[in-house]
């Protein structure tokens, strides 16, 4: 079986991640993968190295001017037994491109995350009739989907598959010390985050988290790191850590190359976000046995259940966040207990060899 995903991110996330983390293993159940996305991208460069057959976009958005015929040309040549599309510009494509050129090759479409709205073409788009199928990545998103995007008659068309870990790119690359880094004291715990600077992980939370522990709370021996890649948000952010004289307490890494590589060294990995499908960040964590506190937000509670294996709280909580997190660094007994459970979990449920499994399934649940 030969499948065509597209592509047309531009640069570096969880969907990204995933993708790389999965096509590895659907070669290993017989399938014949070929990507469609944008030339000198994260994603091209990371594919490139894995040897994963790439074809460049010949604009430089997916989903403009010559693609819409070249997208014919591919399927021409290489008759895929379907389309996988995995962001929102591949699907415009998609659509475009079948309704001018009639591929006559079914799509599966991949939904990671939870939108703040919706137009109305492009509820057009994703109850279009190639789409055979929706994979959301966890049941948050498909409830969203139904309530707010896909129209009852298509409800059939939507599914679950969780995204899981490639355990062959979990071997230790980077080696710097955090501490080292960020100068960073020997007695002060280092509390993680990994998100890039969108609104959906609202990462002001992490900052008033850090306020309340250290100015309310008196709390002085922590120290929050937070990487991922810096947006127009960015310097809202370094404002209010001013403002709050942070200044010594919170550094921001940027974007970094095989950033779970830092998880081991925190002692505790904290998540703010109002919206998500389900962050691979999170079964990072369990993988590498850092337990997790998080807000309540898309799919992280059929991940985590509350005082089980992480804690829970609501959005936009700061004050829970940041007694959470205290509990956790003054407890290392019930720390232990949830990063055994989580590590079980992970096992069991979140890596990669188990999506693809079930991915394959939805391939050929399409082609039948």
């Amino acid at each position: 079986m030969t499948v065509l995903h597209i592509s047309g991110a531009r640069s570096w996330g969880g969907n990204e991640q995933q993708l790389v983390d999965v096509i590895p293993e659907l070669e290993r159940l017989g399938v014949n993968n070929i990507i469609f996305g944008i030339a000198g991208s994260p994603l091209h460069t990371r594919l490139r190295k894995e040897n994963v057959s790439f074809i460049s976009s010949k604009e430089a958005k997916i989903h403009k001017g010559k693609n819409f015929k070249f997208l014919k040309a591919i399927v021409r040549e290489y008759r895929p037994a379907l389309i996988h599309l995995h962001t929102s510009d591949a699907v415009t494509l998609y659509v475009i491109s079948d309704i001018l050129f009639r591929l006559k090759v079914p799509a599966v479409l991949s939904k990671k995350g939870i939108g703040s709205s919706m137009s109305f073409l492009s509820i057009y788009k994703y109850n279009y009739h190639g789409i055979k199928k929706i994979i959301g990545v966890s049941n948050a998103v498909k409830k969203d989907l139904e309530k707010n995007v896909i129209k009852p008659k298509n409800h059939h068309k939507l599914t679950v598959v969780y995204d899981g870990v490639n355990l062959n790119r979990t071997k230790l690359v980077r080696k710097e010390k955090l501490r080292d880094i960020f100068n960073i004291d020997d007695d002060h715990f280092i509390i993680g985050n990994i998100a890039n600077h969108v609104k959906a992980k609202d990462l002001g939370v992490l900052i008033e988290m850090m306020n309340y522990l250290v100015n309310k709370l008196s709390i002085k021996n922590v120290h929050l790191v937070q990487m991922g890649e810096f947006s127009g948000l960015t310097e809202s952010l370094k404002s209010k850590v001013n403002d709050y004289a942070l200044n010594g307490f919170v550094s921001f890494g940027g974007f970094q190359k095989n950033a779970v590589d830092f998880i081991p060294q925190f002692n505790v990995y904290v998540m703010s976000s109002e919206r998500e499908g389900l962050p691979i960040t999170i079964f990072e964590s369990f993988y590498k046995k850092t337990p997790v506190v998080s807000t309540m937000a898309g799919g992280i509670p059929e991940a985590i259940v509350d005082s089980q294996n992480g804690f829970l709280v609501e959005k936009k909580d700061y004050k829970a966040l940041a007694e959470k997190v205290q509990r956790l660094l003054n407890d290392q007994e019930l720390a232990d207990v949830f990063t055994t459970r989580s590590n079980k979990i992970f096992y069991e449920r979140f890596i990669a060899s188990v999506t693809a499994e079930n991915t394959l399934k939805v391939y050929n649940d399409v082609i039948k």
